[in-house]
């Protein structure tokens, strides 16, 4: 399915585990460096001050390098305990790898966001590139809070209404 950022909480509560998505418009990357500041600025109510609007965003766990994309662990301490304060501000699809822990799965649900995977193969993923720039915090480098303007980005849903395709 070719789906646009921004994302309507109307498209999410039709997803379902396994469905398969093709993500065209901006995409905001972070992971370990950079996810915990964003959270620290959510609720601090300061988030606005480095100019990001997180309403029907996806946040790819990734940093970006001249070598390119690709996920990184999403069950990080840092990265996963981010998930529910980004969907709580509006974040409707975080992109990484790996399961997640039970409450992470139950915020998604309450937030109407959903957790989707990627292949981990980074020609693919950085072929679908068209722009990018780093958004906020330059100091972390390629950690650094980027936002990319991509076509066609593949992922799978993963985690949608508290189903996870990791459940046993």
């Amino acid at each position: 399915m070719q789906v646009s950022t921004p994302i309507s909480n109307a498209l999410v509560k039709e997803l379902k585990v396994y469905d398969t998505l093709e993500i065209t418009g901006v995409i905001y990357t972070g992971r370990d460096a950079v996810l915990p500041k964003i959270v620290k600025l959510i609720e601090n109510n300061r988030l606005n001050e480095i100019g990001i609007d997180l309403n029907g965003s996806a946040v790819f766990h990734t940093a970006v390098s001249v070598a390119g994309i690709g996920p990184t662990s999403s069950n990080k301490l840092e990265i996963e305990g981010s998930i529910p304060t980004l969907s709580k501000a509006g974040v409707k699809i975080h992109i990484g790898k790996g399961s997640l822990g039970k409450n992470t799965v139950e915020a998604l649900k309450e937030y109407n966001s959903v957790f989707a995977v990627t292949p981990p193969v980074t020609a693919l993923l950085t072929s679908t590139i068209v722009d990018k720039r780093i958004a906020a915090f330059h100091q972390e480098g390629m950690e650094a809070l980027h936002m990319l303007q991509v076509v066609k980005f593949p992922v799978i849903i993963a985690v949608a209404h508290g189903k996870s395709i990791f459940d046993k």
